[in-house]
């Protein structure tokens, strides 16, 4: 759906089907959920959507690019793989017959609450479908880019709004009204930079001073927020602050983890099959 590209003045920069007992992925769940990074300990908990829509406000307009037709998409996305990450869902097994990501469908792990409006909206359709989706066909239906008019039921309305604010409760961005010539709009800016600027600068050291050349060494909520960063377009929006030299390197970087095969990354041990099902949806889109 999105490349990722260099800024103008700059150049271009074994399948293992071995497969983690339920046990150790619940306990990876559960350590997502409470222990995803050491360093937040004292922050905000922010869900996937959430930090994808804080990257791509405008700190003092509130608002997302009215260029950008990618966001949408991208917060679906990160819904589908937040719920894999708290263990709510996950793929199908692999048969012979389903190998690739892309085919193999999702299904509900477990129907219990998030506490999250817009995850317990999204496992109420996943568990009321007759025929279980793909990853793909699930970010369709969220986004409502279907021509079967029995399956609008299944979008998500408003998406950005809600998660702005839920945002605006957790005092990161405030609200407020801007006119627009012909119209007024509700908007959002950002009111705690803080958090906003922590979020950047942990990005930015994955790719950078912690960077550990290997996907599955990183930390899984950080693998997926690129992810999602790169599907929704907002991953200029990291790494622009950054000097020249440092700017090349991380989206080299970047640009060589995400085009990595999903369905290799997927098969490897400790990995997150949902953050590589999710990125190949989007590369074929």
């Amino acid at each position: 759906m999105t490349t990722l590209t260099h800024r103008a003045r700059r150049a271009e920069a074994g399948r293992n089907l071995d497969k983690k007992p339920d046990s150790e992925e619940d306990a990876a769940a559960e350590r997502d959920l409470n222990d995803d990074d050491p360093d937040d300990s004292k922050d905000i908990r922010l869900t996937l959507m959430e930090e994808v829509l804080l990257l791509g406000l405008k700190d003092k307009e509130g608002y997302t690019s009215f260029w950008n037709d990618c966001i949408s998409s991208g917060l679906r996305g990160g819904i589908l793989i937040e719920l894999a990450l708290r263990g709510r869902i996950h793929l199908e097994p692999l048969s012979v017959r389903k190998k690739r990501l892309l085919d193999r469908k999702v299904l509900l792990k477990s129907d219990a609450p998030t506490g999250d409006v817009l995850l317990d909206e999204t496992l109420r359709h996943i568990k009321a479908t007759e025929s279980a989706e793909t990853v793909q066909t699930w970010i369709e239906l969220l986004t409502g880019e279907t021509w079967n008019p029995f399956k609008l039921q299944y979008q998500l309305r408003n998406v950005r709004e809600r998660i702005a604010k839920a945002l605006v409760e957790k005092g990161i961005l405030t609200t407020e009204k801007q006119n627009f010539l012909l119209f007024d709009m509700t908007t959002h800016p950002v009111s705690n930079t803080t958090e906003k600027q922590r979020l950047v600068k942990k990005l930015q050291e994955s790719m950078l001073e912690r960077w550990v050349n290997d996907p599955h060494r990183m930390d899984r909520r950080t693998l997926a927020l690129l992810v999602l960063a790169h599907s929704s377009d907002v991953l200029e929006n990291v790494f622009a602050s950054l000097a020249d030299d440092k700017y090349d390197v991380a989206m080299n970087r970047t640009k060589d983890l995400l085009d990595m095969d999903p369905e290799v990354e997927a098969a490897k041990a400790r990995s997150t099959e949902m953050i590589w099902a999710v990125l190949a949806a989007f590369n074929k889109s």
